[in-house]
């Protein structure tokens, strides 16, 4: 009985090494099988590889973009803040989704007024003491845009404008301020329309204490700005530390610098060790900055909106690459190995080899034993027993 019970185990572990040895080469002659396995594109079952391809293409061709800007090294002097932002977002737009917008810049960024603001300041200067004197009359009268009220020199709108509305507009925000609760919440609705129509009127009309009104500017246009130390070199380190950080979150796949300064070369080298998309705004042509990113812009070509044709055959170019990084394919055993064997397969593989043991004579528990057909064991047995 100990030969027929020995030769019955041998039988039922040969048929399954049989089955294993079968089922691995189904799986290495269609590792789609596997790859089905362990990949999906949708909930529809009935999915076919375009749709997929289609699916791979769409998802990718949405990036999320993040703009940083260096006040302190790339202020926009020769345009008007609001314009320029609003510009440079459009040209953005071009590589993806715009999700964060940030510009950072020490107290002298926003203390500078650019030689123009200054020239234009002084050229209206002039001309409010020529229309006091009666020497010129302007061809139209001004239109106060909060209350529709004319005046015929700018200087009386100004004053009109700085005794009426500001002070309402100070008294409102005095309100909002003291409120809680509810109550905050419903003064906020309440003066929200007024409000903006008197900030929408008093840039045009109001000079601003400080500057030219830059950090206000940028706000409007959807910037978060941000005002550090007058340290040298605190806007850089900061800014530096923002986009690591949000490097090491993942909040974007696509990175626009706005800055000449070579300080930011090591930043965009990590952004493309990382596998991000970098482009760079600045005016120096040959700079290390445009020399280290995918694609580099000047200020006019934002301004003129050649930078937004010039995206399209850059995001051509990304997309290109990245279809021949999916295309590429290296052998890692490893990988193969976790892919397509399991370890129950493993198992199977160790008893394999005692099988094959088994069945070249080394095993030990039958090399001293003579080996017959399973059909006569029992025999042998009987008559041993006899």
């Amino acid at each position: 009985m100990g030969k027929e019970h020995l030769g019955m185990m041998s039988f039922v572990k040969f048929c399954n090494v049989f089955n294993a040895i079968k089922s691995k080469r189904v799986q290495t002659l269609t590792p789609s099988i596997a790859l089905y396995r362990v990949c999906h594109f949708g909930s529809n079952t009935g999915i076919d590889s375009s749709d997929a391809s289609s699916f791979l293409v769409e998802k990718n061709a949405q990036n999320t973009v993040a703009i940083f800007w260096d006040l302190d090294n790339k202020p926009p002097k020769s345009f008007p803040p609001y314009e320029a932002a609003v510009r440079l977002k459009r040209a953005a737009a071009s590589f993806g989704l715009v999700r964060h917008m940030v510009a950072y810049a020490n107290h002298h960024a926003f203390r500078y007024v650019p030689p123009t603001v200054r020239e234009h300041r002084k050229e209206r200067k002039a001309l409010n003491q020529l229309e006091n004197k009666g020497v010129i009359k302007p061809p139209e009268p001004y239109i106060c845009r909060v209350c529709g009220r004319k005046f015929y020199t700018n200087d009386k709108l100004v004053n009109h404008f700085k005794q009426i509305h500001e002070q309402e507009h100070t008294k409102r925000l005095n309100q909002i301020e003291s409120a809680r609760g509810k109550r905050r919440v419903k003064l906020v609705g309440k003066f929200s329309m007024k409000m903006e129509k008197y900030k929408s009127a008093a840039r045009d009309v109001l000079t601003p204490k400080v500057g030219y009104g830059l950090g206000d500017e940028l706000k409007r246009a959807g910037f978060w700005v941000r005002t550090v130390s007058a340290k040298p070199q605190a806007a850089d380190i900061a800014l530096r530390d923002r986009m690591v950080e949000m490097m090491d979150r993942r909040l974007f796949d696509c990175v626009v610098l706005v800055s000449d300064d070579s300080d930011f070369v090591e930043v965009l080298k990590e952004a493309k060790l990382r596998c991000l998309k970098t482009v760079v705004v600045g005016d120096s042509n040959d700079g290390a900055l445009k020399r280290t990113a995918d694609a580099g812009f000047s200020w006019q070509e934002i301004i003129l909106g050649k930078a937004k044709k010039e995206a399209v055959s850059v995001v051509g170019r990304w997309k290109d690459r990245d279809v021949l990084k999916r295309l590429e394919w290296t052998y890692n055993p490893e990988v193969e190995k976790k892919l397509y064997y399991s370890d129950d397969e493993t198992d199977v593989e160790r008893e394999d080899s005692e099988i094959e043991g088994f069945l070249s004579g080394k095993d030990d528990r039958m090399q001293h034993e003579d080996v017959g057909a399973w059909w006569e064991l029992g025999s042998d047995v009987d008559a041993t027993s006899s």
